[in-house]
């Protein structure tokens, strides 16, 4: 049986050395019809773009991220370096030095919801970046077989899927971004961005925080509590998803590995929160005042979406 065990993870400072943003909003910000669909998106964050040398030890270098539209197309351009502090990498649990990367990507400025659920991530694409280049991938490589006898933190080595986030069985190194690296050298959320969004700084407001690859806009923990009432009180989002009660029956025993360990162990119930399955809902947002649908990043699983309900 193979556990790794984790020690606290250190952290550095972090110097940002400029940021410019032009970001959308108000009458400038885009329409969405009853099926989801985005009329305009124009001037919604269509020129973001930033510059900040990240003095964090594991970093140490400058991270850029430029977003543009032009057409129908919103595109990144980015080396996927994180712009705010991180933790130490290499670390116990994660062997990983943070690199540069050549993010280069596309989503439609105009998206339309559909009812086709997509699952992606890892070697099927990216599902989302956040406005500061860094990629979402809220999925691990790591399994189990049936008994619990074998587990892999990064090879397939049976079905039961392990998570990153919410369980203690197994440690993936992540530190306060709910981040780590991958063995190319890519930082990563699992989870709540956390130091983006604390640089971001607007407090308990919706945050808009990044991008899907349906081109559907992403936000951070907080939504109204009407979805289609921006004068309704702002609330903690909650998902649909629950631990279920009863274990699968192939699944490895609780004793070893209690509830939450496993991707499978969790079930959407419609109702149950505030989203669907892909963590999203059609509403009002300070970006888009007609409204959209648009996915959110939760304190709970799954975290970050793990699918898309837009055509690409």
């Amino acid at each position: 049986m193979t556990k790794n065990f984790c020690s606290p993870v250190g952290f550095a400072t972090l110097a940002l050395v400029s940021l410019s943003s032009c970001g959308g909003g108000g009458s400038s910000a885009g329409a969405a019809s009853a099926s989801g669909s985005v009329a305009s998106a124009a001037g919604v964050l269509c020129n973001y773009a930033t510059s900040a040398f990240n003095t964090t030890a594991s970093v140490n270098a400058t991270a850029t991220a430029t977003w543009s539209c032009s057409g129908s197309t919103r595109s990144l351009s980015a080396n996927g370096l994180p712009d705010h502090a991180v933790g130490i990498f290499p670390n116990s649990n994660n062997p990983n030095t943070i690199t540069a990367q050549n993010v280069v990507t596309s989503m439609p400025l105009m998206p339309t919801l559909t009812n086709v659920v997509t699952v992606l991530g890892g070697p099927l694409g990216d599902i989302a970046h956040i406005l500061n280049g860094v990629k979402v991938d809220a999925s691990t490589a790591g399994s189990c077989n049936n008994a619990g006898s074998t587990c892999s933190m990064a090879g397939n080595v049976g079905p039961w899927s392990i998570e990153a986030l919410g369980q203690s069985s197994f440690r993936f190194g992540t530190d306060s971004n709910n981040a780590h690296v991958q063995p190319n050298g890519a930082y990563h959320y699992h989870g709540m961005p956390e130091g983006f969004i604390a640089k971001l700084g607007k407090g308990v407001a919706l945050t808009l925080v990044g991008w899907a690859a349906d081109g559907f806009p992403i936000y951070a923990r907080y939504g109204y509590t009407v979805a289609t009432d921006a004068s309704s009180a702002i609330k903690v989002i909650k998902s649909s998803y629950q631990l279920k009660t009863t274990v699968d029956a192939s699944r490895p025993a609780t004793s070893l590995y209690a509830m939450g360990t496993f991707a499978q162990d969790y079930q959407y119930v419609a109702g149950f929160g505030d989203l669907d399955e892909c963590n999203g809902r059609t509403g009002v947002t300070p970006e888009f005042p007609n409204g959209t649908y648009h996915y959110y990043a939760t304190d709970s699983y799954p975290y970050l979406q793990r699918c898309i309900k837009g055509s690409r």
